[in-house]
C-alpha cells in the first residue's frame, strides 16, 4: 500500500462515485505465443500495430494476448502515458497490464482517456515500487486500488466525446512530426552519399569512464532519448528517476557521446552539450584525431549507421523489458564500426550546412511539441474539472 492517502489524489471526487479500478475492470491475463496474435506497441500514440524498431524478444515466447476494447497499460510507471483502448486484436509484452472494462460500468473511451489523464499518470507512478532508475512499475493488484471517479455512463460517454475531438488534433500534430522527422533523418542520412573515406570510430574516439564520486554528484542528471538525443532528465516526458546514490554514474562533459546501450540501435544516442551525470549502463564517447562531436553525431543517428548498430545489439530478450533481460550493444562492437569523416578543411563547412537544415527542423518541433503538451495539458485539465464538479459539460 502506498504511504500516502487517497485524499491526496487529485482524482479525489465529491461530485461522482469513487471507484477502485478493480472494480470497474477485469484483468485479462491470457497467454498466446508470440506468432499467434499481431505484435502491438503502447505508448502516447495508444495502442498501435508493433512500431518499426522495436526490439523483438528472444526468449519471451508467451505474449498476452489483448482483445478489441480492452484497456492496455504499460506497468514500468515512468513510461507515462504509455496506455490505451486497443481496436484490434492482438498481443503485448508480459510487462503490460492488459484490463476489459466492466460495460455496464465504464464507457471505454472515457476510459482510454482516463487512463492517459496526467492526474492518472501522477497517481499511477505514486502507486509504483521498485529501484526507481532502473526499473519502477505499478503491477495491476497496486493499480486495482487505484481509486477513479465514475460519473453515470451519459456523462462518461459526454467525456470522452470532447477529448475523442482534442486527440484528433493531437493525432494531426504527431503526423506533422513525423514528416519532420522523416525529413531531419534524411538530411543526416546525406553524409553517406558525400563520397569521404570512412574510418573506423576505435581510431576516432574513445571510451571514457569518470566515476562521480564525491566531487561531481552535484552535475545535473542527462538522459538519452531517441528523438532529442542529450539533455536534461529533468525535461524528459518520461517521468523516470534516478536512484539516491549518485556516485556510480558516469560523468559525460560537453561534446562527449553518451550512449544508451539498450536504445542505441533505435537511435537513443546524442551529443552532450553540457556536463553532467549519465546512467552507469551508458557508455560515454570522447571524439578524438580530427573527429568534431557535432559530424560524430550526425552519423551516428543516420539510418544507415543505426541499422548497421542494430546487426551487433547480442544479448537475449526485448526492449519492453518484462523479465527478460534488454539486449544491448557492446562497445568493443560499436568502435569497429566505420563513418564517413571529411578532411579537416571540410569538416566545419559541411557541419555547419548540416547544423542550419536540423536548427530549423529542431525549431518547429519544438513550437510543435510546446503545442501539443498545452493540448494534451487542456484535454486534462478539462477532464479534472468535469469529474470533481469543477465544470459542467456544455
Amino acid at each position: 500500500m502506498t504511504d500516502q492517502p487517497v485524499h491526496q489524489s487529485l482524482l479525489e471526487s465529491s461530485t461522482y462515485l469513487m471507484a477502485p479500478v478493480g472494480s470497474i475492470v477485469v484483468e485479462r491475463n491470457e497467454k498466446v505465443g508470440e506468432t499467434e496474435f499481431p505484435a502491438l506497441s503502447v505508448g502516447k500514440l495508444g495502442v498501435t500495430p508493433q512500431l518499426a524498431g522495436v526490439a523483438k524478444s528472444q526468449t519471451e515466447v508467451d505474449r498476452k494476448l489483448v482483445r478489441a476494447g480492452d484497456l492496455v497499460i504499460n506497468s514500468r510507471s515512468d513510461r507515462r502515458g504509455a496506455s490505451g483502448l486497443a481496436s484490434q486484436d492482438g498481443s503485448v509484452s508480459v510487462v503490460y497490464s492488459v484490463m476489459t472494462p466492466k460495460p455496464e460500468l465504464l464507457f471505454p473511451r472515457y476510459a482510454h482517456h482516463l487512463f492517459r489523464s496526467i492526474a492518472f499518470q501522477d497517481e499511477f507512478f505514486r502507486w509504483g515500487t521498485g529501484i526507481v532508475d532502473d526499473l519502477w512499475s505499478t503491477n495491476f493488484t497496486r493499480m486495482s486500488r487505484i481509486r477513479v471517479p465514475l460519473p453515470p455512463r451519459e456523462i462518461q460517454r459526454q467525456i470522452a466525446a470532447h477529448m475523442d475531438r482534442t486527440e484528433v488534433m493531437i493525432g494531426q500534430l504527431d503526423q506533422l512530426v513525423a514528416l519532420l522527422r522523416a525529413r531531419r533523418t534524411a538530411t543526416w542520412s546525406t553524409v553517406h552519399s558525400m563520397g569521404f573515406e570512412t574510418v573506423r570510430l576505435q581510431w576516432l574516439m574513445d571510451e571514457v569512464d569518470l566515476r562521480a564520486g564525491g566531487d561531481n554528484s552535484d552535475l545535473p542528471l542527462l538522459s538519452v532519448s531517441i528523438h532529442h538525443g542529450v539533455g536534461l532528465r529533468e525535461n524528459s516526458s518520461s517521468g523516470q528517476q534516478a536512484g539516491a546514490d549518485l556516485s556510480k554514474y558516469k560523468v559525460a562533459h560537453a561534446g562527449d557521446i553518451v550512449v544508451n546501450r539498450m536504445r542505441a540501435f533505435q537511435g537513443g544516442l546524442g551529443q552532450a552539450r553540457m556536463s553532467g551525470l549519465v546512467s552507469p549502463d551508458y557508455a560515454v564517447l570522447r571524439p578524438i584525431a580530427g573527429l568534431s562531436a557535432s559530424w560524430a553525431e550526425y552519423v551516428m543517428r543516420s539510418p544507415q549507421f543505426i541499422e548497421t548498430m542494430a546487426q551487433w545489439v547480442r544479448g537475449i530478450g526485448g526492449a519492453d523489458q518484462g523479465n527478460v533481460r534488454t539486449p544491448r550493444i557492446n562497445v568493443r562492437d560499436l568502435l569497429t564500426l566505420s563513418i564517413p569523416l571529411p578532411p579537416p578543411t571540410e569538416l566545419d563547412e559541411v557541419t555547419s550546412q548540416l547544423d542550419k537544415v536540423t536548427d530549423r527542423i529542431d525549431q518547429m518541433l519544438a513550437k510543435i511539441a510546446d503545442l501539443r503538451g498545452l493540448l494534451v495539458e487542456r484535454s486534462s485539465a478539462f477532464l479534472l474539472d468535469v469529474v470533481t464538479g469543477r465544470k459542467e459539460i456544455a
